[in-house]
């Protein structure tokens, strides 16, 4: 598909780039789409890893907690209670 572009096809893209956000932009919009590649990278590898590690096993409920009455998901809670 781009096997025809050549050196002078190049130098025009780079002018017409220049000219659209100029020469204190282009580091800029480099600088960010580096970081956007660099986070995307690393949730993709943190998606792998997440899918490839065995599943996590809960922790069982304390002697204490089942002697009360309450369960555990509720003592773990960090959000409020929605009462409707």
């Amino acid at each position: 598909m781009f096997e025809n572009l050549s050196l002078a096809h190049l130098l025009m893209v780079l002018v017409v780039v220049l000219l659209l956000f100029g020469a204190k932009r282009i580091p800029e919009i480099a600088g960010s789409m580096g970081k956007g590649i660099r986070e995307f990278k690393k949730n993709i590898h943190e998606g792998v890893n997440e899918i490839a590690s065995p599943p996590r096993v809960e922790p069982s409920a304390s002697p204490q907690s089942r002697a009360s009455g309450t369960r555990v998901d509720e003592e773990l809670r960090t959000e409020p209670k929605r009462l409707l």
